[in-house]
C-alpha cells in the first residue's frame, strides 16, 4: 500500500502518544528520533580558533568582527528546544548553549532598512531568515550541544539555531550574519526548498 501524505502527517502523533509525549509537539509529517542525523552540503571545513572570527555586517550601524574569545566573553544563554528537519525527523528536548542572535544584532545596531539575514558558512553555504524570526530568546549562535562543544558533523565550532524553522535554516559552520534591506534566497532556497520553512505549515518545497 502506498504511503499517503495524510498517513505521514499522522505518523509522528501516533508515535508521540505511544511514548507518552504530547503529540502537539510534533509537526505534521515528522517522526521522532533519538539520534541526531547528519546532513551536510560538502565536507566539514577545517578551522583554527586562534584565527577564527564571526562577522555581523550589512545594514548595521557598527559592523562587528568577533574573535572566538570575544564571542565567549559575551553573555551566554542556554535553551532546550525541539528541532525539526525537512527530511522528516524531529528531535525533542535538545540542549544548546551560545549567544542570542538578538544580542549580537543589538550590539551592531540594525538600521531601519534591515529586514532579513543572509547567513554565511565556511564552505560557501548560505541561507536566509527574516529578522523577525531571529529575535526570540531561543535563537542562538550555538557552540555547545548537550553540554559538549559542537562536533564537526554538527557544525563546529559555531552554528545558527532557529528551532521554529526547518533545520536547514540553522546553518552549520557559521562565519557571518549579513543584515539585508530585502530578502535574497540562499543555497537550498534557490534549489527548490521553501523560503519560509515553517514546520507547522509543512513548508518543505516551493512546488
Amino acid at each position: 500500500m502506498a504511503i499517503t501524505s495524510k498517513m505521514l502527517a499522522a505518523r509522528g502523533r501516533r508515535q508521540a502518544q505511544k511514548l507518552g509525549i504530547d503529540p502537539d509537539r510534533v509537526p505534521p509529517g515528522q517522526y521522532i528520533t533519538e539520534k541526531f542525523p547528519v546532513l551536510t552540503v560538502g565536507g566539514n571545513p577545517a578551522f583554527d580558533l586562534a584565527a577564527w572570527d564571526l562577522r555581523v555586517d550589512g545594514e548595521v550601524e557598527r559592523a562587528l568582527t568577533l574573535s572566538w574569545d570575544e564571542l565567549m566573553a559575551l553573555p551566554q544563554a542556554e535553551v532546550t528546544v525541539d528541532i525539526h528537519c525537512v527530511t522528516r525527523w524531529s528531535k525533542l528536548d535538545t540542549a544548546w548553549r551560545g549567544v542570542r542572535v538578538r544580542d549580537l544584532l543589538e550590539r551592531a545596531g540594525v538600521k531601519p532598512a534591515g529586514t532579513h539575514l543572509m547567513v554565511h558558512s565556511d564552505g560557501g553555504y548560505t541561507t536566509n531568515v527574516p529578522l523577525d524570526a531571529v529575535m526570540e530568546d531561543e535563537v542562538l549562535v550555538a557552540h555547545t550541544y548537550a553540554g559538549e562543544p559542537l562536533e564537526p558533523d554538527h557544525g563546529a565550532p559555531l552554528r545558527l539555531l532557529v528551532p521554529k524553522r526547518y533545520f536547514w535554516k540553522s546553518a552549520k559552520f557559521l562565519r557571518r550574519l549579513e543584515v539585508m534591506s530585502g530578502d535574497r534566497m540562499g543555497f537550498w532556497e534557490l534549489n527548490g526548498y521553501h523560503n519560509d520553512a515553517d514546520p507547522w505549515q509543512e513548508q518543505r518545497h516551493w512546488f
